[in-house]
């Protein structure tokens, strides 16, 4: 049985209804970032519980290396999914497949490296982090472990980044599924050695990972090839692991502003975080807290980001211009409702979530309910900001977005927050987010409506003119001109 040339890898992004489909395609994608929060919150009970607090500052050292290692992997994959989304919205599966495997031997290797690296360095990776002493030998288990789990944990990632962008988030939420319901259930029987499973402590938390992560691509590769996705590389396609200079530079030249994104926000966090240290351990927890709820609070904007990026990518690839606009409307639309809904309800019941976790500090829970209460409607201008982040990118536009992070989240977020601390005291940390978003969000909002992003694609060497002035939005976009060459890719 052959493919057919014409072949759809997946759900077609570029026609019928603009909101409902980005909808059916975002809500998957938000329920692997809840499942994986959820993951990580339930493992470090298994943890706390068992081995105890030392047990959990070694895991949290250790998920900080992970996360700045997710984070470099994180601007790659998100520049392949691009690329594949716009060759798949040209219907160029030829180009959609040679992308696919240049940036997953590229991602594959990477991954290898940056496992060797941490198995040698591991040490001087945990000294360099300030790890406490007691807790040094129970995060260096730990990390042995996550390390080895990298290359699936990557390749999964990077599978499903992969089937997104070719318009598929119901399989990867399925498979992410899998993975995290594997990964709670081994936590305890690994940590504790209850039945046939030997006890291995701190490092059973890691195996548990490791085992989950590994089952889960193995399945889903599985599936891709029993059903013949027209994406899969089989027979001479295998060639295609052979990367492409070109692509590789596409891939590398893009994804590390993306990755950088990711790095620069760390960074701010961890700047203001350092400046709340300073007000003591209650201001700490109270801050700790209500900080871990805004990651909730900022989930469904990530997922219509995400969502956004993709839609927007293979209507680029289209040449589908006259839908990019809406596409952006839809994404801020439902971020507006869906992240507006929960900063409402936190508002309105702030003070039953937070003494959930602040039960015995009433005091504790009156600062973090100050906190959350002059913070946490600025998540719904960042979210807009995300958005307007994920429509721009979609055509290669990722140096602009940096720029901008660099400038509202990095600069005048942090630095809001430093400058002003002598005269407003606490209040400047708090305060310190709207600023920022603010600035995030005038600036996209500026970049979105005059700069020359829709001048741009990742993949097609064509560009306009010189001097030939970029597309507004409005009137008849140019590659309107050229819709009818699209059955022809």
């Amino acid at each position: 049985m052959t493919d057919k040339p014409a072949a759809r890898p997946s759900r077609d992004l570029t026609s019928g209804p603009i909101a409902s489909t980005l909808l059916v395609f975002a809500l998957p994608v938000l329920g692997s970032n809840v499942l994986q929060s959820l993951n990580g919150s339930i493992n470090a009970v298994w943890v706390g519980r068992y081995l105890g607090e030392t047990a959990l500052a070694a895991t949290s050292n250790a998920n900080l290396v992970l996360f700045l290692l997710l984070g470099t992997m994180f601007g790659i994959g998100m520049a392949a999914t691009i690329l594949v989304a716009q060759s798949v919205g040209a219907r160029n599966l030829d180009e959609a497949k040679r992308i696919v495997g240049t940036s997953a031997t590229f991602y594959f290797i990477v991954s290898l490296v940056f496992a060797l690296g941490g198995w040698l360095w591991v040490d001087k990776i945990l000294s360099l982090l300030a790890t406490p002493p007691d807790a040094m030998p129970l995060a260096r288990a730990y990390l042995l472990v996550i390390f080895a789990a990298v290359p699936a944990a990557n390749l999964l990632g990077f599978v499903m980044t992969i089937l997104r962008g070719a318009g598929d988030s119901r399989t990867p939420f399925f498979f992410m599924a899998f993975a995290v319901l594997l990964d709670i259930v081994l936590n305890p029987l690994l940590i504790a050695g209850i039945g046939p499973f030997p006890k291995m402590g701190i490092a059973g938390s890691a195996m548990a990972t490791l085992i989950g992560q590994t089952v889960s691509v193995i399945a889903i590769l599985v599936l891709l090839y029993r059903r013949k996705h027209p994406l899969r590389l089989a027979g001479p396609d295998l060639a295609l692991l052979k990367p492409d200079p070109r692509l590789l530079r596409i891939i590398v030249a893009k994804g590390v502003p993306m990755g950088l994104q990711m790095i620069v926000i760390s960074m701010a966090a961890l700047v203001v975080m350092g400046l709340v240290n300073g007000y003591g351990s209650r201001v700490t927890a109270a801050y700790g807290i209500t900080a871990q709820l805004w990651t909730y609070i900022q989930m469904p904007a990530l997922a219509i980001g995400a969502a956004v990026s993709s839609m927007a990518a293979q209507n680029v690839g289209a040449r589908r211009w006259d839908r990019i606009g809406r596409i952006a409307a839809a994404g801020v639309g439902f971020n507006l409702l869906l992240t507006g809904s929960l900063v409402v309800l936190l508002h309105l019941f702030d003070r039953p979530i937070l003494g959930l976790f602040l039960a015995n500090d009433s005091t504790a829970v009156d600062i973090a309910e100050h906190i959350n209460n002059a913070a946490s409607w600025s998540f719904i201008l960042f979210g807009v900001t995300i958005v307007l982040f994920a429509t721009v990118r979609a055509t290669g536009a990722v140096l602009p977005p940096l720029i901008i992070l660099i400038v509202s989240v990095l600069l005048i977020r942090t630095g809001f927050a430093y400058s002003l601390r002598d005269w407003l005291g606490q209040e400047a940390l708090w305060w310190s987010f709207p600023a920022g978003s603010i600035a995030s969000l005038a600036l996209a909002a500026a970049y979105y409506r005059f700069g020359g992003w829709r001048t741009m694609h990742m993949i097609e060497e064509e560009r306009p003119a010189a001097g030939e002035p970029p597309d507004t939005g409005l009137g008849v976009p140019r590659g309107r001109a050229r819709l009818g060459e699209q059955a022809e890719g």
